[in-house]
């Protein structure tokens, strides 16, 4: 039997208490009726699974996660959810319309969850607990050991399909608009002097003589 004392069961303390923030984060950014609590619940949940992932020795998915995430994908967000003008009115609607819909969508994710990250496969008697790894143990360079050698193609498949997903956006967005003024970066670099500049020549003014 695990004393309370040990180190296992104090990570296993830890691991409850960032859990249930995770959850509950999780929960109010789909209940909340205001957009940018539901995105600063959004980064309480990123913080809570960095913090899982620094327990299970992942440091650099723990970094990357508060960087990327937290320091630009929730920034943007709520740049965007403050600077649009939402109309909270139907979007209440919407909600009550489809919660039994959801509410039925959540239990079944929920069934499939348990059935197969259960404890009969992921529970502590199957796994036991890791040993820890010493002082000068990398998790990054451990990482991109395995990312560019076992699973280099994959990760190149990866890229290109992130690649391809790019150039699509942008050729999506870029729609031809008669009315709207476009530059032609060409065209300003072809030009010339005489076809901006005109010199005018003008014959000095005299000034009108005084008469005493």
């Amino acid at each position: 039997m695990l004393s309370l004392r040990g180190p296992f069961m104090t990570q296993q303390v830890v691991f409850y208490i960032f859990a249930a923030i995770m959850v509950f984060a999780g929960t109010m950014v789909i209940s909340v009726r205001n957009p940018v609590h539901a995105a600063l619940f959004l980064v309480l949940a990123f913080f809570s699974s960095a913090a899982v992932w620094l327990l299970l020795e992942a440091e650099f998915l723990a970094i990357a996660l508060v960087l990327v995430y937290v320091g630009a994908v929730m920034v943007l967000f709520l740049f965007v959810v403050m600077m649009l003008d939402i109309n909270m009115a139907p979007l209440r609607e919407g909600f009550i319309r489809y919660l039994p819909v959801g509410i039925v969508i959540a239990v079944l994710v929920a069934v499939q969850l348990v059935l197969v990250v259960g404890s009969s496969y992921f529970g502590l008697e199957s796994f036991p607990a890791p040993e820890p790894r010493p002082a000068e143990y990398s998790n990054t360079e451990a990482l991109g050991n395995v990312l560019y050698t076992t699973y280099v193609y994959p990760f190149e498949i990866a890229a290109v399909i992130l690649l391809v997903a790019i150039v699509a956006a942008i050729v999506l967005t870029m729609r031809r608009r008669p009315h709207v003024k476009r530059q032609r970066p060409d065209r300003q670099v072809a030009v010339r002097r005489s076809d901006r500049v005109r010199l005018v020549g003008m014959a000095p003014e005299k000034k009108p003589s005084v008469r005493r």
